[in-house]
C-alpha cells in the first residue's frame, strides 16, 4: 500500500499554491531539530521581512515544498518569480496522480473511531482547535468532555520540549509565537512516534466546492493554470495520470476523489472563519477533508507554521487526531487495537479509549498498559513494548483495573499523562533525576512488587525462585531453599519486601531525591481556579519505608502513589489541583 502513497506538499503564499521541492536522503531523515531549526528559521524571516511579501520569500528560501498551481502574489516583480520557477522546475516535482488509499483509509478511520454513525452531540465536544489559556501561555484549553485523549499528550510533549530544550525558563513569561512554535513542534513529536515513511496531514477546506460527491476525503493535487502553452501541456499531462488513476481505481471498485482546483487549494490555505466553518454537521465536516503528503518531518512543521490557522480552527484537534491516524495507517491501527467492535471515541460520554491514547503517547495503538505481552486465558494481550517518551499513570490502578508497567511509569523524560475515572490530566517536573535509570535496588523492588499485585509488601515463599531468577541472581534449588528459610524463619509462607531488599539489596540508594517539585497541568476551566487553566506547583517528599496510606477522598495523591508508593505533597496554593 505505500507504494501506491503519493508525496504532495502544499504551501499558501498569497495566491501561491504548492511547489515541489527536492528529495533527498537527509530529507527523508529529518529529526525533529531540523523541525525545531524550520519554525525558527520560518520566525526570524517573517519577523524581518516585513509584509506578505516577504514572509512569502523567507518560506521559499527555508526550502518550502510546493508546486505551483497559479501565479505569484505580491510585488516581488516577474523576474524573481521566473527565476524561482526556473529553481523549482530543476527539482524533483511529486507525480499529480489522485490517491483512492487515503480515501479508502478515511473511511476506515472514521469507522475506528466513531464507529457506524457519529454522534452530534459528542461531535460538537471534540470540535474545537489547539487553543491556549490566557493566564498561562504554554496551557492548552479543553473546552468540553472527550478530547483530553489527543489534548493531554500534546501538551505533555509540549511540556516536555520546554523542559529539555528550555531550562530555566519562567512558563508564565513565554511568547505566544513561541509556545505556537512549541505547539507544531510538539504535534511533529507525535507524528514521528508513527514511524511511518510518510507524514499524511489532513486538512479542512472551508467550503464545500471540490465534487465533495466523490467521497469522505480528497488528496490535494498539483494542477497548473497559467494560460501558456507550457503550462496547457502540463495540464494535458494531469489530466492524461488523473485519467489513469481513475481508470485503475475503478477496476479496482474504489471511489477516486476530484482534484483540487487552484481556487479550492486558495480557499483551504486562507484563514477559516466561523461562518464557513464553525458548524459543521459531522458528514459535513468529513466531506471537506483532504490529505497532502511531506517526506520529512521539518516540511510538516514549515506547513503548519505556514497554516496555523488550520490547527487553531473550530476542527483543528480533531484534524490532527485524523493525521496521526492517517501517518500511521488504518491497518497498523487496526492490527494494533485487536479488537475493533468497539469505537475509539465513546458513543455516549465523548472519552477516547486507552488505544488512542496510547497511539497518542507512543505510536502504538495497543489497548493495555502493562509491559509487553501478558498472557490472559490464553491470549497474548499486547502492552508497550519500550519506555516511552512521556509516561502515563492512573487511578485506575489503585482501583485494580489496569496495571501500569515500568515503561509507562518511568519514562525517558519527567512529564506523566494522568488518567482518572472520567478526564485526563498532566503531570510534570523540571528535576530529570525523577527518571534516571534505575540502581540495581530500584530494580530489584520493582521486579519484587511485581509478584506482589494486591500491594502487600509481601510474596509468597514459593515465589522466590522466580524473582530471583527475573533479577539474573542465584537460582539454584538448593540456595533458594536456604533463602527461603533465611527470609522466613517461622515458617508463615511469606517473604516481607523488607527483608527481601536488606538481603540482597543492603547498601543500595535510590536515585529518585527524597524531595522534588511537581506541577500539575488540568485543561477543563472550571477544574481550575476562576476558570483560568494554568499550572499549580507543589512540594513533594519521599517519606521512609514502604507503607502508604490510601487516601481516597484525595484522588491526587492515590494516584501519585502508584508511581511514588510513600509520596506526600503540599500544593503552594490554596486551590487543590483536580483529576477531573
Amino acid at each position: 500500500m505505500n507504494d501506491e502513497l503519493v508525496r504532495e506538499q502544499r504551501s499558501c503564499e498569497g495566491s501561491v499554491s504548492p511547489k515541489a521541492a527536492p528529495t533527498t536522503a537527509a530529507a527523508a531523515a529529518a529529526s525533529m531539530t531540523l523541525a525545531s531549526a524550520a519554525l525558527e528559521s520560518h520566525s526570524m524571516a517573517v519577523q524581518t521581512g516585513g509584509g506578505a511579501g516577504a514572509s512569502a520569500g523567507a518560506s521559499m528560501a527555508s526550502g518550502h515544498q510546493a508546486t505551483t498551481s497559479g501565479g505569484h502574489a505580491g510585488s516581488g516583480g516577474a523576474g524573481a518569480s521566473s527565476a524561482h520557477k526556473t529553481q523549482q522546475q530543476q527539482q524533483q516535482q511529486p507525480s499529480p496522480q489522485l490517491n483512492a488509499n487515503d480515501m479508502r483509509e478515511m473511511r476506515d478511520i472514521k469507522q475506528l473511531l466513531w464507529g457506524d454513525n457519529v454522534r452530534e452531540d459528542v461531535f460538537r465536544r471534540w470540535s474545537q482547535g489547539f487553543e491556549f489559556s490566557d493566564a498561562e501561555p504554554s496551557a492548552l484549553v479543553q473546552k468540553q468532555g472527550g478530547p483530553c485523549a489527543v489534548i493531554a499528550p500534546v501538551q505533555a510533549y509540549l511540556l516536555k520540549i520546554i523542559i529539555m530544550e528550555m531550562p530555566g525558563v519562567k512558563l508564565s513569561e513565554i511568547s505566544s509565537d513561541k509556545c505556537q512554535n512549541l505547539l507544531i513542534q510538539a504535534l511533529c513529536n507525535i507524528l514521528k512516534n508513527c514511524r511511518a515513511p510518510r507524514y499524511r496531514i489532513v486538512h479542512l477546506l472551508r467550503r464545500r466546492g471540490i465534487a465533495s460527491e466523490a467521497g469522505p476525503t480528497k488528496e490535494r493535487s498539483p494542477s497548473a493554470s497559467s494560460p501558456s502553452a507550457g503550462a496547457a501541456t502540463e495540464s494535458g499531462t494531469e489530466e492524461a495520470a488523473a485519467a489513469a488513476a481513475a481508470a485503475a481505481a475503478a477496476a479496482a471498485g474504489v471511489e477516486l476523489a476530484a482534484e483540487a482546483t487552484p481556487a479550492s487549494v486558495k480557499d483551504l490555505c486562507q484563514e477559516p472563519d466561523t461562518e464557513t466553518m464553525g458548524d459543521l454537521s459531522p458528514d459535513e465536516f468529513h466531506d471537506r477533508l483532504h490529505t497532502v503528503h511531506f517526506d520529512d518531518i521539518s516540511a510538516v512543521a514549515r506547513y503548519y507554521m505556514e497554516n496555523y490557522g488550520q490547527l487553531a480552527h473550530t476542527y483543528g484537534v480533531l484534524l490532527f487526531m485524523y493525521s496521526v491516524f492517517l501517518t500511521k495507517g488504518s491497518e497498523l491501527v487496526a492490527a494494533d487495537i485487536s479488537d475493533t467492535s468497539e469505537p475509539l471515541i465513546h458513543s455516549t460520554y465523548g472519552y477516547g479509549a486507552q488505544s488512542l491514547i496510547n497511539l497518542m503517547l507512543t505510536g502504538r495503538a495497543v489497548a493495555h498498559v502493562w509491559d509487553n505481552e501478558q498472557d490472559v486465558g490464553g491470549l497474548k494481550l499486547r502492552g508497550i513494548c519500550e519506555q516511552s517518551d512521556i509516561g502515563f499513570i492512573t487511578l485506575m490502578e489503585q482501583m485494580r483495573y489496569c496495571t501500569v508497567g515500568s515503561f509507562f511509569k518511568n519514562p525517558r523524560y519527567p512529564v506523566w499523562v494522568m488518567g482518572s475515572d472520567t478526564h485526563l490530566t498532566v503531570l510534570f517536573s523540571t528535576e530529570k533525576r525523577l527518571v534516571s535509570p534505575e540502581t540495581p535496588s530500584e530494580t530489584g523492588r520493582r521486579i519484587f512488587k511485581s509478584y506482589d499485585p494486591e500491594g502487600n509488601n509481601f510474596i509468597s515463599t514459593t515465589m522466590l525462585r522466580e524473582v530471583l531468577a527475573e533479577l539474573n541472581l542465584v537460582s539454584e534449588p538448593a540456595y533458594v531453599s536456604l533463602m527461603q528459610k533465611r527470609l522466613d524463619p517461622e515458617n508463615l509462607g511469606i517473604i516481607l519486601l523488607n527483608a527481601f531488599m536488606d538481603e540482597f539489596f543492603p547498601l543500595e540508594r535510590r536515585s529518585t531525591p527524597d524531595t522534588f517539585e511537581l506541577r500539575h497541568y488540568n485543561g477543563i476551566p472550571g477544574s481550575n481556579e476562576n476558570n483560568k487553566v494554568r499550572f499549580y506547583c507543589g512540594s513533594a517528599i519521599l517519606l521512609e519505608g514502604d507503607l502508604k496510606s490510601i487516601c481516597t477522598s484525595n484522588p491526587m495523591v492515590t494516584c501519585l502513589q502508584t508511581k511514588w508508593p510513600n509520596i506526600e505533597i503540599n500544593w503552594h496554593d490554596t486551590h487543590m489541583p483536580s483529576l477531573n
